[in-house]
């Protein structure tokens, strides 16, 4: 048995309170940090459904916080955001809200900006190395291989 510190339910759904106040969570973070908190499986589904019903707990909005978060701050494309909120087991419908909170143009106008930033930073000299770094550079970064491959052309030919 690990001497780990054992919580009350009561005492475990403040702790989660805060947790959620802090940043927004989701359900799978949630559940994550009361099963490291060594809480019982009734204990989880009551201290989730009182987190859900006093709005600590909200997927639809983790999920739009967390799309507009990596994209603007980490310029995430939409591959790497949806693997990320599939991984956080985030509902299709949710996920699909998510990704509507980028408008095209400002997507765009990131992916290029990107782009154009990667391949002036990029010093290769074999132009087909130079394509390709800067290509897996921006796939790692979840953008749309088509868009990829078609901006990496246009900027090395």
């Amino acid at each position: 048995m690990d001497n780990a510190k054992s919580y009350t339910v009561e005492e475990a759904m403040r702790k989660l309170e805060s947790y959620c106040a802090y940043q927004e969570r989701c359900h799978y973070e949630v559940n994550q940090k009361l099963r490291q908190m060594n809480m019982i499986p009734i204990a989880i589904d009551t201290i989730i459904s009182h987190l859900i019903e006093h709005n600590f707990l909200n997927e639809e909005r983790f999920a739009k916080s967390f799309t507009r978060g990596k994209f603007k701050i980490k310029k995430w494309g939409k591959n790497r955001i949806l693997r990320e909120l599939k991984y956080r087991q985030i509902s299709r419908f949710n996920i699909q809200t998510a990704l509507k909170e980028i408008s095209d143009d400002e997507y765009y106008e990131t992916f290029n900006a990107l782009a154009e930033k990667k391949a002036a930073q990029v010093t290769e000299k074999n132009p087909f190395k130079k394509k390709k770094k800067i290509a897996d550079y921006l796939l790692y970064r979840g953008w749309e291989s088509h868009l990829v491959y078609e901006k990496v052309n246009e900027l090395i030919s």
